[in-house]
């Protein structure tokens, strides 16, 4: 018997680990995202499918649970009576226990037919087994308890969605909106694009819109994480959902109900929970796996046990559990990303950015910010550097690019007073012009002023040599077509970034880092050596950056694609693994398969954190389902267990492995994890 114990556990060991080591980059093409019912799905898998998909497939469901569940609890009440007070009365738990489990035998029976065996099958022999030995009460409990595992997980899976959703789903009852210049209360369903509603302090926004006036201090955590609230004044975007601490603004409303960002974010999440992950088919892999082996096990067991012993080996197989729990834990961890301001839109993400080797930044607007700022300011005469820059922001108050808001930004730090501007003209691309106390101001690129047959300064020129080496722009000022100086503008590093470079270079599957951007080679060579970033490709055009990532993905490397989100679509498509940085006003749009809603890389810790705590928690569900297994059939050959004893293992199994899919929604995988934002910017 120990010899064939020991050639049982070998069949399980190695069929454990091939599962393990399974690849889990399964790549699925746009058509095949669709919901596609396989047909050799097991029951479960048809269940879970409806479980995850739409109200009325989780309705239809649950009525099916709740007649199957109801008729195999009746079944057990006459097989309980029947042992207890009059064995025949056991005989008439027979249709109640059939009917809870016709599923499953028409199902198995089918597979039958195709020659074909599932975890179904198991089911089918344990309980007409148990039938057959007239261990009545023993069938109906496990037909119960079979029943009885789906609607629990049904139920929790069930829950945990809708925290999901509820996360995003809050709104007020009412709303105040302002018509002919009166407050008028109307209903949240009522309101509609192009309303001004007005907001004030401890309200929630109810629509995506525009500030027209007003001021307020606003938390936006549920949709950034970001620990600090916002300022937001006239012209500012704001969000649904997200609440005014302090303050009044009335916003305009754009966009309202399901068409807000929060509705779309919902979306999202029900789709990305729709999607069958590579972790369910590996849990499906792992079950159908081990229904050979248990054969094989119980034909050994058959002549040296008998049939019950052979019955106990089928009874020890794991079935269907694995499914049930895969799904919860995910959507667990989406919870969790979510509360952080990590928006995952594919579910295989988490398990593919465990196998991450090579992270590729895109650099302007991922490691630098969209706005440069004011470096050294030049002028042709001594002492004039206010002048300089005042008449620039007074040139660049009315235009909204970076560049001219780091102009005027600069101006409002030293508390410069500009001067009036009387009318201006916009040259696309080059620089503007306007008439300021009768003199002609011109501000803009050295082309701007060649066009503008203005002579340029041997000591600016030399500057505009120095700053196109070093990758940064400089902006000339003309007054009566005579430069008198010129402002250096820097890219803005994000003050979060060499600490979490930092961070993730420490992780031991981090082997190499790249920055990819179109700048020239000395800027983005400094760039990298100053944050502590491997190699850097330069000069890059957006159409080759995913060629880039081909090569790197031929060399063998698992690359990861970091970018903004707007021109980096060939690239995230490209990537194993693409994260945007776009934030929420573009979630709906954005190719990425998983978006830093904050705009910031702040959180991408985080993310490889749950990253790597989920897949440890995936091992140790397997691990937790297995060992009951093992220890069943190890029973069955040694210690004469039956189905009693196997019966309670493996639903120790079962509420052991929930109970592990729960823990992050008990226990934070992040907590002593997360950094402060204060921390990581001022390191």
């Amino acid at each position: 018997m120990i010899i064939e114990l020991l050639l049982l556990s070998g069949i399980f060991y190695s069929g454990t680990k091939t599962l393990k080591k399974q690849d889990t980059d399964i790549e699925l093409k746009e058509e095949d995202k669709e919901k596609v019912v396989n047909p050799e799905a097991s029951e479960t898998e048809l269940r879970m499918a409806k479980m995850l998909g739409s109200e009325q497939e989780q309705l239809e469901l649950k009525l099916i649970n709740q007649r199957e569940i109801a008729s195999a609890g009746i079944g057990l009440s006459i097989a309980s009576f029947g042992a207890v007070i009059f064995p025949p009365l056991s005989f008439l738990s027979i249709p109640f226990l059939v009917y809870s489990g016709r599923n499953v035998f028409l199902r198995s029976f089918q597979l039958i037919k195709e020659g074909k065996m599932s975890t179904e099958s198991l089911i089918t022999i344990t309980l007409f087994g148990a039938i057959f030995l007239k261990r009545f009460f023993i069938a109906n409990l496990i037909a119960f308890l079979v029943r009885y595992a789906t609607y629990l997980a049904n139920k929790i899976t069930d829950d945990t969605r809708a925290n999901l959703e509820d996360l995003f789903g809050q709104r007020p009852d009412y709303v105040w909106i302002l018509v002919n210049n009166v407050e008028t209360k109307i209903s949240f369903e009522e309101l509609k694009v192009n309303d001004i509603v007005i907001v004030q302090s401890s309200e929630m926004i109810p629509a995506d819109g525009i500030v027209m006036d007003g001021m307020a201090s606003i938390d936006q955590h549920i949709l950034t994480g970001e620990a600090n609230p916002v300022e937001r004044e006239t012209g500012d975007e704001v969000f649904a959902s997200t609440l005014v601490l302090s303050g009044k603004i009335y916003i305009e409303v754009q966009k309202a109900g399901k068409d807000c960002t929060v509705g779309k974010i919902a979306d999202i999440l029900n789709k990305t929970v729709d999607f069958k992950s590579s972790t369910q088919l590996r849990s499906e892999a792992f079950s159908k796996g081990l229904v050979t082996p248990t054969l094989i096990a119980s034909a050994i067991a058959l002549p040296v046990l008998g049939f019950a012993g052979a019955l106990a080996v089928v009874n020890s197989h794991p079935k269907n559990k694995i499914m049930l729990i895969a799904p919860l834990t995910v959507l667990n961890y989406l919870n969790i990303a979510s509360k952080n301001g990590i928006l995952i839109k594919d579910g295989r993400s988490l398990e593919l950015l465990n196998k991450v080797d090579t992270i590729i930044f895109d650099k302007t607007g991922t490691l630098t910010q969209t706005q440069p700022h004011v470096g050294k300011i030049y002028c042709c005469e001594q002492g004039e550097e206010n002048k300089v820059l005042a008449y620039a922001a007074a040139a660049e108050y009315k235009q909204s690019h970076p560049l001219a808001h780091a102009i005027i930004k600069a101006a409002n730090e030293a508390k410069l007073t500009l001067p009036e501007v009387k009318d201006s003209e916009c040259h696309l691309g080059y620089g503007v012009l306007v008439h300021c106390n009768k003199q002609n101001i011109h501000v803009g690129s050295q082309r701007f002023m060649t066009v503008s047959n203005i002579p340029i300064p041997e000591f600016i020129a030399k500057q505009q040599e120095n700053c196109l080496a070093n990758g940064y722009s400089l902006v000339m000022v003309a007054i009566d077509e005579q430069v008198i100086g010129a402002i250096e503008l820097k890219p803005t590093l994000r003050p979060e970034v060499k600490k979490i470079i930092k961070q993730l270079k420490a992780r031991g599957n981090i082997k190499s880092t790249y920055i990819i951007s179109g700048d020239h080679e000395a800027p983005t060579k400094k760039l990298a050596e100053e944050i502590g970033i491997d190699h850097y490709f330069a000069e890059t055009l957006p159409i080759d950056k995913a060629n880039l990532i081909e090569k790197l993905k031929e060399e063998g490397h698992f690359v990861c694609y970091i970018g903004d989100g707007i021109n980096d679509a060939i690239a995230l498509k490209t990537a194993q693994v693409s994260i945007s940085l776009s934030g929420a006003s573009t979630i709906a749009t954005d190719t990425a398969q998983i978006v830093l809603m904050d705009k910031g890389i702040s959180h991408l810790n985080i993310l490889f954190d749950l990253a790597e705590d989920f897949n440890k928690n995936m091992d140790k569900t397997f691990n937790i389902l297995l060992t009951p297994a093992i220890i069943g059939v190890g029973g069955a050959f040694l210690l004469g267990f039956g189905l009693p004893q196997t019966l309670f293992l493996n639903m120790a199994g079962l509420f052991l492995g929930m109970g592990n899919a729960m823990r992050p929604r008990i226990i934070s995988p992040l907590k002593d994890k997360q950094l402060p934002y204060d921390e990581v910017k001022n390191d």
